[in-house]
Order: structure tokens, then C-alpha cells, then sequence
């Protein structure tokens, strides 16, 4: 099983460090059907994957599409079991994670994403004003607030 890290770069915010990498058309199809509800820091990235369904599903799920360069191209947050995402054209990667990960990580259209081994990922994080550090839960501009406005 391959295990990645995801991070959203644009808002130094760390996805998931226990995201199934899934690369096969079986495996994008069964995705989380007769698995577990993911837990905090758990996920699948689909790859080659444009649509989602919900069928057969307990439970709801957050889905961000990516493109292939990593940018934020759609989000579905907490989808419903038995339902379905439309086709999203430009996406080339789908992203499953538990309910609430999207609001939780701030996470808009438009961010870009970067995923890695399971590794310290923190020389990947570019500073910028009011980014969160990872390792102390401090933004950098000294606040403890929400996203910056």
C-alpha cells in the first residue's frame, strides 16, 4: 500500500500524512466502499480520476479535485452517501478525505496541493504572512486566529 503526505501549500495546512495512494481503475472504483470511515489524516488521492460516487457509502466524505499540477480545481464538501460529484474537466486527481478536512484546512479553489512520502515535509512549506507552522500551531504573522482575510 502506498501511504503519501498531502499538503496544501497555499495555506500551509497538512491534508492528510496517511493518504492511500490509489492509481488503478478497481481500486478508484471501490475506493472507500466496504472500507472504514476515514479517520483525521486519512485519505485516498484517486489518480487519473474526474467524477466520484457516494453509492454504497455510510457515511460522508470531503472531495477536493486537483489538477495535474496540484491547483484546487473543485471541492465537495461533505458529500452525502448515494450521491455523485458532476464530471470536473479539468481535474486529474481526486481527493477523498473524512468529513470537515476542507473547512478544517481552509482549503479554496485555487490552492495548490503537493503530496510526498510519508516523510517530514516541513523544508516544502514556502513561509508567507499568517501561515500556520505545522510543528508549533503558531502563524507566523504571531497570531493564533483563523485564516488570514
Amino acid at each position: 500500500m502506498n501511504l503519501i503526505r498531502v499538503v496544501n501549500r497555499t495555506r500551509g495546512t497538512l491534508l492528510g500524512n496517511q493518504i492511500r495512494l490509489v492509481d488503478s481503475w478497481p481500486g478508484r472504483l471501490r475506493g472507500y466502499l466496504g472500507r472504514p470511515e476515514p479517520k483525521p489524516g486519512e485519505g485516498m488521492l484517486l489518480v487519473r480520476c474526474n467524477a466520484v460516487h457516494m453509492f454504497g457509502l455510510g457515511f460522508a466524505l470531503d472531495l477536493i479535485f486537483l489538477s495535474k499540477n496540484g491547483d484546487v480545481v473543485e471541492t465537495f464538501p461533505q458529500l452525502q452517501p448515494w450521491k455523485r460529484t458532476n464530471r470536473v474537466s479539468d481535474a486529474n486527481y481526486a481527493l477523498e478525505l473524512p468529513a470537515g478536512a476542507i473547512e478544517a484546512s481552509y482549503t479554496q479553489v485555487g490552492d495548490r496541493f503537493t503530496w510526498t512520502s510519508p516523510e517530514p515535509v516541513f523544508q516544502l512549506l514556502s513561509p508567507a504572512r499568517g501561515v500556520l507552522d505545522p510543528r508549533s500551531g503558531v502563524r507566523n504573522d504571531g497570531t493564533n486566529g483563523g485564516p488570514e482575510r
